[in-house]
């Protein structure tokens, strides 16, 4: 199936949870804010929200520098 993240289409195997996506992505161990079709996904949430077919996510992630 496919969704959107951050604006690029992705193909992912279906059912896939927030939290399956995370690690397949590599961030799973980060802190990250993640938004599904506009709304905010706590992350106690993320391994029990599973994706749907045309599903919109915007994941911001800290970055650390100076």
């Amino acid at each position: 199936m496919q969704i959107t993240v951050n604006g690029d289409i992705r193909d992912v195997e279906q059912p896939i949870s927030i939290a399956a996506l995370l690690l397949e992505m590599g961030l799973r161990d980060r802190p990250c804010a993640v938004e599904l079709n506009r709304e905010v996904v706590p992350r106690a949430q993320h391994p029990t929200t599973t994706l749907a077919e045309g599903d919109r996510l915007e994941l911001v992630t800290l970055v650390g520098g100076g």
